[in-house]
């Protein structure tokens, strides 16, 4: 029997065997019906979501891809990603079934026995481009946010056949490949909005040279409202193609500043927003925005986000196109491995993580 009292973990190091040596993750905790939330993942008051200040009436833009190439189409995406950072897509080109199997593949993998899922944790793992783990950096957060996860990052079909687990691998790389077409378009209209009118290989390996993709579980949380499921941050990644379900609970920071706005599930679209590399490439035109998931006391959520980076070893700076047209760089040369160590060394801070950019 799994004891239901409401403070099992007092002690920090039995719940860091619990959750993180022995691979039960949050998911483990949720399972157990306890009746409060363990105080590791309490956060400070300043960090928990405050529902008065969410923007009910806004919403971000919603595009229909159907017709990508037109000029309303064009213009749209390259306002969305200017003025809010964020929207969503319908009639791509990424089949519904694609999403459907993907979203099966995630809860199969975490229905798993928690030795299994443990096979891929940092400790024994056979790869670092294969990760489960839970929380997001928990040897640097003062306080752990209430998610699982699974991180794959793309080599090659072989690596990934070889050593991503069988239950998850084939929908994975369906929707990573499905994907990419919908993911050239996005960077092709992006890059014509900066007046850069041909992507040749030596531009898209720098747009998307490298992707990761994640399996992220929310599962069922006692007291929701103190704690979060992810803190708030934004992306290092050039874009990031986000599948959500239809539980909720992504908010995205308004352009007022202390609003966020809830970015409801629609079926079959895909949520797309600009991460840290684009707004560094672009100098600024385009703006990734910080963005926060909240906890939920009566659902388990799941998503998957593609993140489509730059390689490790490539040096992003904003394009040269932009400086030799006359506009002042206001971000500096910087290797792209040591830009995503620096958010991986800290807690979720915000935009905090760009400022290692900044001249």
């Amino acid at each position: 029997m799994a004891p239901t009292l409401a403070q099992p973990f007092d002690d920090s190091s039995a719940l860091v065997d619990f959750v993180i040596n022995q691979g039960n993750g949050v998911k483990g905790l949720s399972e157990m019906g306890l009746k409060a939330l363990p105080k590791q993942y309490i956060q400070p008051l300043e960090e928990r979501m405050c529902m008065t200040n969410v923007q009910a009436q806004e919403s971000i833009p919603i595009i229909d891809m159907s017709n990508w190439h037109s000029p309303e189409v064009a213009k749209s995406i390259c306002e969305a990603a200017s003025r809010w950072g964020f929207f969503q897509i319908v009639n791509h080109d990424v089949p519904v079934e694609v999403l459907e199997n993907v979203k099966d593949a995630t809860y199969k993998f975490f229905e798993l026995p928690a030795e299994v899922k443990n096979n891929y944790s940092k400790d024994h793992s056979p790869s670092n481009n294969v990760r489960f783990g839970t929380s997001f950096t928990p040897q640097a957060e003062k306080a752990l946010e209430w998610k699982d996860y699974l991180s794959l990052f793309y080599v090659s079909k072989e690596e990934a056949y070889a050593l991503w687990p069988t239950v998850c691998r084939e929908q994975v790389l369906d929707f990573m490949e499905k994907s990419e077409v919908v993911i050239k378009q996005l960077l092709q209209v992006l890059m014509k909005g900066l007046h850069v009118d041909e992507v040749d290989e030596t531009k898209q390996s720098l747009l998307m040279g490298s992707m990761r993709t994640n399996l992220n579980y929310y599962p069922i949380c006692p007291n929701p409202e103190l704690t979060v499921g992810v803190g708030r941050h934004s992306d290092v990644s050039t874009l990031t193609i986000l599948l959500q379900d239809e539980i909720g609970g992504l908010f995205v920071r308004g352009n007022d500043g202390d609003d966020w706005i809830h970015v409801p599930p629609i079926k079959g679209s895909l949520v797309i927003n600009v991460g840290d590399a684009l707004q560094i490439i672009s100098n600024g035109k385009y703006r990734s925005v910080e963005h926060r998931v909240v906890a939920n006391g009566s659902k388990n959520r799941i998503s998957v986000p593609i993140f489509v980076n730059p390689r490790p070893g490539d040096i992003i700076g904003p394009l040269p196109e932009l400086v030799e047209k006359g506009e002042k760089p206001i971000y500096k040369q910087v290797l792209y491995s040591d830009y995503v160590k620096h958010f991986f060394r800290k807690a979720h801070d915000g935009k905090k993580t760009i400022e290692f950019a900044e001249l």
